[in-house]
């Protein structure tokens, strides 16, 4: 879909910090982090909501997040995850994507006022680079 900001991330028109790649899915670091390392998971194809997911799709994108979850933990040193989407509300592009966000004890998020941070220069490449090497290290 030309229009969709994260179909053009998928394509390779938009350039974004790139931390997983396959065939049906394409994982990118989110500009606006909860906690640096939050991913966003989105299937290649235009799907705007969970309901909308094409059966052969469902475990490829599931497979991904899992395989984000664990890199989280394995390259930033996160005790766990947070893992969520939204279907329509509060979905800010009309395009299934599912969050992958570092967590630790007492790192502050709370209910559902998130704080978001800023990468710093050359920052981002820094989160890619470990999240790829460990995403290459798992099974």
């Amino acid at each position: 879909m030309a229009e969709c900001l994260f179909c053009s991330i998928a394509s390779g028109e938009t350039p974004a910090d790139v931390v997983l790649e396959t065939d049906d899915m394409v994982g990118f670091l989110d500009i606006r982090p909860l906690f640096k390392g939050h991913t966003l998971l989105v299937p290649r194809t235009h799907v705007v909501t969970l309901p909308d997911l094409p059966a052969a799709l469902r475990d490829p994108f599931l497979e991904a997040g899992q395989r984000l979850a664990a890199a989280m933990v394995e390259a930033l040193g996160a005790q766990g995850s947070f893992v969520a989407m939204n279907n329509t509300v509060s979905q800010s592009v009309p395009h299934l994507h599912l969050h992958v966000v570092p967590r630790t004890k007492g790192d502050g998020l709370r209910g559902f006022f998130w704080p978001r941070h800023k990468y710093a220069d050359g920052e981002a490449q820094e989160y890619v680079d470990r999240l790829r090497t460990a995403l290459e290290k798992a099974p």
